[in-house]
């Protein structure tokens, strides 16, 4: 055979071969892409971690894990709390954002990891929220109870206004550390009431708590789950709430709205959703929104959150987005009028 005669079939031959891997490619991704459709529909087929950025023990924690427990009648699987706290929860965020976007990872995203530690805390911030994270739902908002030591002897918000006013270097108040919305918190008070509360930095909120639960801090800003067992026992007075309304278990308290201090009293109701790495399949991100759904309207778990004064809220995954905007707003337009400037640990 000529070469003439040669060259066109080995052309064809050629043509052939790039065909037939152009349809082996071709197959492989259909393949691959009917395996990953089965993959999101057969999900979830093993545990699933929910990271939750601080301590056990605290607020954020027990309210997730009530949550977490309820998602499995949904799923099928267990919804694991893994705590990993540090550096103001971006140990556990960023965990969260390396994950594997498949559904097995998820985050417990707060006022603090989405919101507050981008703006005050920029040198530590090392991931941006928006990118970093979809939503899948909006949680729960927490109350924040304010109290004091017994033995200070303040029994109500005007004693102590008027004890801070007349000493006005006795009193201290804790935060989980600068650039904290803790610290935000303690700002806003001496603005909002014209008193002057020393403000201590520690490292997160268990310290916090324990030094006024000692004495070594007079005045005392938490959420209310966590110094709700402190206030029932005597060992913490309390003088205020942030919430929407009182809290049934402290009825006789008023909030920081009734005292005519709405801007503070909406600072200080924090607020959590879970959040999965970015790429995450919509399909898992619809099962996990309505797992979440159908746990929040479980009546055990109602009771559980109202016993807490921890407002349940659910939703779609916008939901979650604008609380970030609004309260991402909120907390500008403190740092502005307290002249705070961003800070890094």
């Amino acid at each position: 055979m000529s070469a003439r005669t040669l060259h066109p079939l080995l052309s064809k031959v050629a043509g052939w071969g790039r065909a037939r891997a152009c349809l082996t490619a071709l197959a492989l991704a259909m393949g691959s892409m009917q395996a990953a459709q089965a993959a999101e529909s057969a999900y979830p087929q093993r545990p699933v971690r929910l990271v939750v950025p601080f301590t056990p023990g605290g607020s954020t924690d027990i309210v997730a894990r009530v949550i977490a427990d309820a998602m499995h009648s949904s799923l099928g699987q267990p919804v694991v709390v893994d705590n990993r706290s540090g550096a103001s929860g971006l140990i556990g965020a960023e965990y969260v954002a390396h994950a594997l976007p498949d559904g097995y990872t998820l985050g417990l995203g707060t006022i603090s990891t989405l919101v507050v530690n981008p703006i005050m805390l920029p040198q530590t911030a090392r991931l941006d929220p928006a990118k970093a994270f979809v939503p899948v739902v909006a949680l729960a908002s927490i109350p924040s109870v304010f109290s004091v030591h017994p033995d200070l002897g303040v029994r109500n918000y005007s004693q102590l206004v008027a004890l801070a006013r007349s000493k006005p270097d006795l009193l201290n108040i804790g935060s989980a550390g600068m650039g904290s919305i803790g610290h935000l918190i303690a700002d806003r008070i001496n603005t909002d009431l014209k008193i002057k509360l020393h403000h201590i930095p520690y490292k997160g909120q268990g310290p916090v708590v324990s030094s006024a639960l000692s004495g070594e801090t007079q005045v005392l800003s938490d959420q209310y789950p966590s110094s709700a067992p402190h206030v029932a026992s005597g060992r913490l007075i309390p003088f205020a709430v942030a919430a929407q309304e009182r809290l049934p278990n402290l009825s006789q308290v008023p909030t920081f709205k009734e005292l005519g201090h709405p801007g503070l009293n909406h600072l200080a109701i924090t607020w959590f959703g879970i959040v999965a790495p970015t790429g995450t399949p919509a399909p898992v991100l619809q099962k996990l929104n309505a797992a979440a759904n159908a746990a929040l309207r479980e009546p055990a778990v109602q009771e559980r959150l109202q016993s807490l004064g921890v407002q349940a809220l659910g939703g779609s995954p916008q939901r979650l987005i604008e609380m970030m905007e609004e309260t991402s707003q909120a907390v500008r337009e403190t740092v502005q009028e307290q002249g705070l400037r961003p800070t890094g640990r």
